[in-house]
């Protein structure tokens, strides 16, 4: 009942209305939590352990004892007063009660005041207006009034705070079957000023109310809020782990068809190279003068047409890859593209240049492939800083008499000169049909043999490679056997 830093307590309201309820109930909760026993409260409540509690709660009056209502209550609070030690807990019910109104409520407030002072947290009902009063001008103190029903009267057992709540004894004793000739006449008996204050209360508490009907309303509208918040990031979340399942099936396909793609065109590479061997054989053998023109143009339509099929077949088998581009890269495929333009193909992480662009698509030179993607999948890299020029004539060059196709010397190199020279090293030895080759990079710190040993890993035309034995080098020379 007590919020701090409110220490005291002023309980008002009907009669029948709950104020001794209430004040039992928290001399109870009080008992029960310094018992170790359950209580019944809101989650989030705090129940304070005092060394001492005291109640002046009911009428002890006795002849024997010459104790009036009055005498008893007073004698009760002198008690508490010469035993209270801290922190303690007071509960008094209808303080000051048994006298004149006007003195009690003056003794009243006086002595919820006095052991305020002392420290100890006071809960008290009344009817009186001097202690409403007191609770509303005293800081700390605050009033809390238990409501009724404006049309019947009844109570609703409902405590609102800051309310100092009216008695309604007139309005209570005609329901509880008093004469209304009586009631009538003890309403002639108000004062102008009694009456005014009863309405001015009355007018405070329905104002109360309303209050009270909004902040419930405002509360439901907040957990209505709350409740569709987290419907939506539930949503929110599904949605994403919906597109990220769909996103990866979508590349396990793209890549899926990636990896053919390349297999078959990395096949027709093959046949096209074993085709300009067999030339090559022919020239170097006095078979063929000359390599001609229509020789080679004969080839390379022939791989061209093949690979162009692959090109276009892999592009359809693409799902709603332009739709996709168009969705998360809308201001890309924007862009002004360009014959020259350097560009990576997002779908697939190719890099490439534009050699023509379409409407909404363009050509793409890719290590010598040409791929039809739409702008929307293209992703513009160093703008403007090399223009595309067509690729040199091919030609076939007959290896001088004092270069070795089976064995290169890469000791010296840097790796990407290495890489380079061995690449170029690889693609004469199958030009010269040569399936046994030796690769020379000293032992060093290693970084050399890894780095070629990462290159064969994956090249399409190596069938094995090992380190050769010690006599013939250990590990400074890797030993590499092409495919047939």
């Amino acid at each position: 009942l007590l919020i701090p830093p409110i220490t005291t307590l002023v309980i008002t309201g009907p009669n029948t209305g709950g104020k001794t309820v209430a004040l039992k109930t928290a001399g109870l909760v009080v008992l029960m939590a310094q018992a170790g026993l359950h209580v019944l409260a809101a989650t989030g409540s705090r129940v304070p352990v005092f060394r001492s509690m005291f109640t002046d709660i009911g009428d002890e009056q006795s002849i024997s004892e010459n104790l009036s209502t009055f005498s008893w209550h007073i004698t009760n609070i002198a008690a508490m007063d010469q035993s209270l030690t801290f922190p303690a807990l007071l509960l008094l019910d209808e303080i000051g009660v048994g006298t004149d109104p006007a003195e009690g409520g003056a003794l009243g407030a006086a002595i919820v005041d006095h052991f305020r002072r002392r420290g100890a947290q006071v809960i008290t009902t009344t009817h009186y207006e001097a202690l409403k009063s007191y609770a509303s001008t005293t800081d700390g103190v605050t009033c809390a009034g238990f409501g009724f029903d404006a049309k019947t009267f009844a109570p609703t057992y409902v405590l609102r705070y800051g309310s100092p709540g009216r008695s309604l004894a007139l309005e209570i004793s005609a329901r509880l079957g008093l004469a209304p000739s009586i009631v009538a006449a003890a309403r002639t008996r108000q004062t102008t000023l009694e009456i005014q204050l009863s309405n001015h209360l009355a007018r405070l508490e329905q104002d109360l109310r309303t209050l009270d009907d909004e902040r419930h309303h405002v509360a439901q509208v907040r957990g209505q809020l709350v409740n569709t918040e987290m419907g939506l990031r539930a949503r929110e979340t599904a949605l994403t782990k919906q597109e990220t399942f769909i996103r990866a099936e979508k590349k396990r396909g793209v890549d899926t068809s990636v990896r053919e793609a390349k297999r078959e065109i990395d096949l027709t590479m093959r046949k096209f190279k074993k085709e300009m061997v067999t030339l090559t054989k022919a020239a170097s053998s006095g078979h063929l003068q000359d390599i001609t023109t229509g020789i080679q143009g004969a080839a390379r339509v022939t791989a061209r047409k093949t690979i162009d099929a692959i090109s276009n077949r892999f592009q359809n088998d693409l799902p709603n890859i332009k739709a996709e581009s168009t969705f998360e890269r809308n201001n890309t495929s924007a862009q002004s593209f360009s014959v020259g333009d350097h560009v990576i193909v997002e779908s697939m992480g190719f890099e490439g240049v534009i050699t023509n662009v379409a409407q909404d698509s363009a050509e793409v030179d890719i290590q010598g492939k040409r791929l039809l993607a739409p702008l929307g999948d293209l992703r513009m890299i160093d703008r403007g800083s090399q223009k595309f020029s067509p690729p040199a004539t091919m030609s076939v060059q007959l290896p001088e008499l004092n270069e070795s196709l089976t064995e290169l010397n890469v000791i010296g190199c840097t790796i990407d000169e290495a890489l380079t020279r061995t690449e170029a090293f690889l693609d004469k030895a199958l030009l010269a049909d040569q399936s046994n080759l030796r690769v020379i990079h000293g032992h060093g710190t290693g970084r050399l043999r890894r780095a070629i040993a990462n290159l064969l890993d994956d090249h399409q035309i190596v069938e094995q490679y090992y380190t050769a034995p010690p006599e013939e080098g250990g590990g400074g020379v890797t030993v590499v056997t092409l495919k047939d």
